[in-house]
């Protein structure tokens, strides 16, 4: 079964194993299983930082360097691969964000464009996606199907929608299409997804929480604002839920608000953060996944009928194996172990591993994490992840970036490093992963302070390469 025809487009980037309230995050601490011993089979993909070579020069400011004090700093933002020209060559979007003083001059989400030879051209003044705020998602999808991608980007704020003129430049056309909105919220994962197969990309949002600067309290000055006994910045818990939006394509260039009617702004108990779109159960009509910080993920069925039914919970995605809420930041979805049903992988909060959710067939889930030999991990606060296959054998691997929230801890716990490596699992079939380092290339070890990242084939050799962000750094393209 052809299991990509029923992926419909995902955008973010992508806190973590008992439930403890006197910390703003939830933090189960899941126990490491033991490593076995590595297989020894050859693995048929090595990467290699080719960033600077590339081009891709632009830091990405986000927030403070050395110290942050408030949550709004430390999510990070994401980047997305797409062909905006057409040419047959994938081009780079990578978002940006602010600081609360002194952001540098010239601070902007990027637009690089394919120069066809392994580098890239920065063209985001001449393209129109000059922007300056605190963006946080994007995804890509031909909205008024003009056979151009189109962009979305979600803010702290309010979002923005770029439409492709096709001629190497956007417009943005948030307020015409009917998205701009009068209310000021944390727009953090988005999804292109036709939820009622009418022909035309409707538009889901995942909000984060209620975030308002001048009442947020200061790091240590409550129960929120402490991890492992340190004072770090205060949340999730603490600020009131994000509402989830999904706005319906009228199919002449405008949206209509429809999150009340179609049921997903019923559930207001959710962080969330990366939303994707696919068909879980096969019944044709795609279904909506969005990880949650710090409380239960959320799983909307398609009612076929404009309406959803959040399930997360009776189907198996909600919590880890034992029933705790974790930190959700990222997610992917893929069929893993080739039998025809769409998995899903989600990223979680340090001192907690991720979730590999096997999916036993009609939207039923099991969490395989251990038995697929992803327990081995739990150092790191995980964030965007792909099940992709990276070495072309056939069989989805898994990719993961990481970085810290909380560079007070470094000081204090050599376990917790502000910087910290990609995790990358060989799919070894039969369920079961391994995990390589050096294995992989020189690029899967250095350590950095990741959030988002994207898979795509930029330089068109057959094999999938990956693009990351990273914060107060340039982004990292590592080739294949």
């Amino acid at each position: 079964m052809d299991t990509s025809r029923r992926l419909f487009l995902s955008g973010f980037l992508g806190t973590a194993a008992s439930a403890c309230f006197g910390q703003g995050v939830a933090t189960r601490k899941a126990t490491v299983q033991p490593r076995g011993k590595l297989s020894g089979l050859p693995f048929g993909a090595r990467f290699q930082d080719v960033t600077a070579r590339a081009g891709l020069r632009r830091v990405t400011v986000y927030g403070g360097v050395d110290r942050k004090d408030y949550i709004i700093e430390v999510t990070g933002c994401g980047c997305a691969f797409l062909d905006y020209d057409n040419d047959g060559w994938l081009d780079i979007f990578v978002l940006s964000g602010v600081r609360l003083s002194d952001t540098p001059e010239g601070t902007s989400n990027r637009l690089y464009k394919n120069n066809r030879d392994g580098t890239f051209t920065d063209v985001t003044k001449e393209s129109g996606l000059l922007k300056t705020g605190w963006a946080c998602g994007v995804c890509v999808g031909d909205y008024n199907n003009d056979g151009f991608e189109d962009l979305f980007v979600t803010y702290w704020g309010h979002n923005v929608l770029y439409r492709n003129n096709g001629d190497g430049t956007f417009s943005d056309v948030t307020p015409s299409a009917g998205l701009a909105g009068s209310t000021h919220r944390w727009g953090s994962g988005c999804t292109f997804v036709d939820y009622n197969r009418d022909g035309h990309l409707d538009l889901f949002v995942s909000n984060y929480l209620e975030f308002d600067l001048e009442k947020a309290p200061k790091p240590g000055q409550t129960a929120n604002c402490e991890y492992s006994s340190t004072p770090v910045f205060c949340g999730p818990r603490g600020y009131p839920h994000g509402q989830h939006c999904l706005y319906r394509n009228n199919g002449d260039g405008t949206f209509i608000d429809v999150s009340a009617v179609s049921g997903v702004a019923a559930v207001r108990t959710s962080y969330g953060f990366t939303a994707i779109a696919a068909d879980f159960d096969d019944d044709g009509w795609p279904d909506i996944f969005v990880a949650c910080d710090s409380t239960p993920s959320l799983l909307f069925m398609n009612n076929h009928d404009g309406t959803f039914r959040e399930e997360g919970a009776i189907r198996g995605v909600a919590f880890s194996e034992d029933g705790q809420e974790q930190g959700g930041m990222g997610a992917a979805v893929g069929d893993y172990d080739l039998d025809g049903r769409l998995d899903i992988l989600k990223t979680n909060f340090m001192d907690d591993t991720s979730n590999l959710y096997h999916n036993l067939g009609k939207a039923t889930f099991e969490d395989a994490t251990r038995r697929a030999g992803l327990g081995v991990e739990n150092r790191f606060v995980s964030w965007g992840a792909g099940i992709v296959d990276l070495d072309n054998n056939g069989l989805p691997d898994l990719f993961i970036v990481t970085g810290n929230v909380y560079a007070e801890l470094e000081k204090h716990f050599a376990k917790y490093p502000l910087r910290s490596q990609r995790l990358l699992f060989r799919n070894l079939g039969k369920g079961r992963f391994e995990e390589l380092l050096e294995e992989a290339g020189p690029a899967i070890a250095d350590p950095h302070v990741s959030r988002g990242c994207a898979f795509g084939d930029f330089d068109n050799d057959g094999d999938l390469d990956i693009l990351i962000v990273n914060l107060n750094e340039p982004p990292s393209l590592l080739r294949n």
